[in-house]
């Protein structure tokens, strides 16, 4: 949610940030209706004034033993005019915030502008990526073989877009899963949390999903939703509360299975388990204080590589141009993963973590606030999320970076621990 004092003030960088984008610019219809609204209230709280005037005087006149009637009739008419005044400016009030609630966060000014992924910014690459003797596979032919990664059967059970995994490769996920949690834990010092994968409307509204993005979500009955990223019930912690300064900074991080019903852009990502409707994540959030949440970014983005290095996976790390940046973002960096099977082997990267800061647009939606230790000014936090990692994706880059001419997989050696030891598996 954006601070209407900033648009009041300068409509024109508020219009230019929604340009950038890809948003016709609304200063123009915000500011008339706060307008309305305001000269609204102030002729409301004149009729009360006069109300609460005239209604002392009712009493004077009973006192004096005179016939109050013009003077209650007046009353009564003034309150008429307030419901009316209420009524109104209910309905403006509700037409700003429908109109405040689809707009995207405001960017950071190093932020490139650009129209889409093309234009995005490369910040580093890491990691060498691997030559083969052989024409690499994708994941798919890998994993189809022994029927490990079972899409037909998923199909029968669900629909397209999900798979079953079966032993190797369902000990490879859970794998995956344990050993990020673990380094989240250990070495980040990140808290565990198990986070319900049904959330409410409100919740959604609080990060950003809803209302705009409701087309992409799945929604059972009595306002819930299955998540699409545990993002929203962490994040959704510190909703509706006043957090004490010495408590902050919150680093949080869940695992979770994730739910979407967006088919992808054109076709595209129809193959395989790159676009799912659901998949897994392990998830960090952190709510800390507005000064701390530029470097709160760069820290969740090297968590999240570090995970990579200790796969030894290669890839490289973009920051998201204007027009890419998501919905609740004020800056995202991308980390893209070398995946050696795509492209009919010629490979590719592919995103496999956004780390975002969200500054205060998120928390002005759900209301959460800190109050400051010395002058006791209640502020909102920032909050910021990061994938660390998709697990489906990094599945797909341990199979094809670590695959062999027998069509095995080689494990990698911080993996084998969660693997009873196995260095190899033929999916």
């Amino acid at each position: 949610m954006h601070d209407i004092k900033l648009i009041r003030n300068d409509p024109e960088d508020f219009d230019k940030s929604m340009i950038n984008r890809n948003v016709d610019p609304i200063s123009h219809e915000i500011i008339k209706l706060d307008k309305e609204i305001r000269s609204l209230k102030t002729q409301s709280q004149e009729v009360q004034e006069k109300r609460n005037s005239l209604s002392k005087k009712i009493g004077l006149i009973l006192k004096e033993k005179k016939d109050p009637k013009k003077i209650q009739n007046e009353v009564k008419s003034l309150k008429t005019k307030l419901i009316n005044f209420e009524n109104s400016i209910n309905e403006k009030e509700s037409n700003l915030d429908k109109i405040l609630k689809v707009l995207p966060n405001l960017l950071d000014k190093d932020v490139p502008i650009g129209k889409n992924d093309l234009d995005n910014k490369l910040i580093k690459k890491w990691g060498q990526i691997p030559e083969f003797s052989f024409h690499p596979k994708d994941h798919v032919e890998l994993g189809e073989k022994n029927n490990q990664i079972d899409f037909k059967t998923a199909g029968k059970i669900s629909g397209s877009r999900f798979v079953l995994m079966r032993g190797d490769a369902a000990l490879l996920e859970r794998a995956l899963i344990s050993f990020m949690l673990d380094v989240n834990i250990n070495e980040f010092g990140h808290e565990e949390i198990m986070p319900p994968y049904l959330v409410n409307s409100s919740s959604l509204t609080g990060t950003g999903q809803l209302p705009k993005f409701s087309n992409d979500l799945f929604k059972t009955s009595n306002d819930k939703w299955l998540i699409p990223t545990s993002e929203v019930p962490l994040t959704n912690i510190v909703s509706n509360e006043i957090l004490e300064e010495k408590d902050l900074p919150f680093n949080f991080v869940a695992y979770s299975p994730c739910f979407r019903s967006e088919a992808g852009a054109a076709g595209k990502d129809t193959r395989g388990m790159i676009r799912q409707h659901q998949f897994s994540k392990v998830e960090m959030v952190s709510i800390v204080k507005p000064d701390e949440s530029e470097n709160e970014l760069q820290r969740i983005t090297n968590c999240a590589e570090l995970i990579l290095q200790k796969l030894n996976l290669a890839y490289r790390v973009v920051m998201l141009c204007s027009g890419d940046t998501g919905f609740s973002s004020k800056k995202t960096y991308d980390i893209e993963v070398w995946l050696p099977g795509q492209d009919n082997g010629k490979g590719e990267y592919r995103e496999i973590s956004s780390c975002s800061n969200c500054g205060n647009f998120q928390s002005r939606r759900m209301n959460a606030r800190y109050r400051e230790k010395n002058s006791k000014q209640i502020q909102y936090v920032h909050t910021l999320n990061g994938s660390c990692l998709a697990i489906g994706r990094t599945m797909i880059a341990v199979i094809e970076n670590y695959q062999n001419l027998d069509g095995s997989i080689s494990i990698p050696e911080v993996l084998q621990p969660y693997m009873y030891g196995k260095q190899k598996i033929l999916l």
